[in-house]
């Protein structure tokens, strides 16, 4: 932890109080998992805090480009903050839309920490609620804004729930998007996944299968969850 209760990693801080969704393990592995070799243009879609869009700076090229798109308020306003006091402010720019409502020319990776929990569940902050419920965004139309903002080559890399990355998969190629890449994360050796880092491209792809195991049985950390992570955390 950081300033201001934020989180402080090894190249940029991210302030996260005024973002409903915190700093957590799911954006962090996809910030460090999302394939990103020969992307120009990357889009982060939900992007909170600016989190996963700054990781993803880190990682590319100075050619490349980051938008991230957040539909609350609040949250865009912080994200374009902690862009401003990194390295990258630049190449990362923050826009406060919809997706379903954003335009722009194609991207070549899109990422997405995307909502999850279905509507009727309750949350007493109702930020937190509108970050969380597929209500404002569900798979049919994450999927079919990702169509749409794709570039020809380009790939949707999505951090989702063991079910919601089933209910994609079936759905998906209806918007001739198809797995490139299925890694189970396994949050403790012996567990069953409770989440999927998933990688969808255009055209019929084989389908790369794997495993992230988070936590060795003992507790401490992999040793490809340390591989991943070791360029943010400060103390990896």
């Amino acid at each position: 932890m950081g300033r201001n209760s934020g989180f402080t990693f090894k190249q940029f801080h991210i302030d996260h109080d005024r973002c409903a969704m915190k700093v957590g393990t799911d954006g962090i592995l996809l910030g460090a998992w999302a394939p990103v070799a020969g992307a120009r243009r990357v889009l982060d879609i939900g992007a909170g805090s600016g989190l996963i869009a700054l990781m993803l700076a880190q990682r590319t090229a100075d050619h490349c480009m980051i938008d991230g798109v957040e539909l609350d308020k609040d949250a865009a306003g912080q994200a374009r903050e902690n862009v401003a006091t990194s390295p990258w402010q630049g190449r990362v720019s923050i826009i406060e839309s919809a997706i379903q409502d954003y335009s722009a020319a194609p991207y070549d990776l899109i990422v997405s920490n995307p909502p999850y929990f279905v509507a009727g569940q309750t949350f007493s902050d109702p930020a937190r609620a509108l970050a969380r419920h597929t209500g404002a965004l569900d798979s049919r139309e994450l999927l079919a804004a990702s169509q749409r903002l794709l570039s020809q080559d380009g790939l949707l890399a999505l951090v989702l729930p063991t079910a919601m990355a089933d209910e994609i998969l079936c759905i998906s190629s209806s918007y001739d998007l198809h797995a490139v890449c299925y890694t189970a994360v396994i949050t403790r050796a012996g567990k069953e996944a409770n989440r999927v880092l998933l990688l969808l491209g255009r055209g019929l792809n084989k389908c790369e299968r794997g495993e992230i195991v988070i936590h060795s049985a003992d507790g401490t950390y992999s040793n490809r969850y340390i591989q991943l992570t070791r360029p943010f955390y400060l103390k990896m």
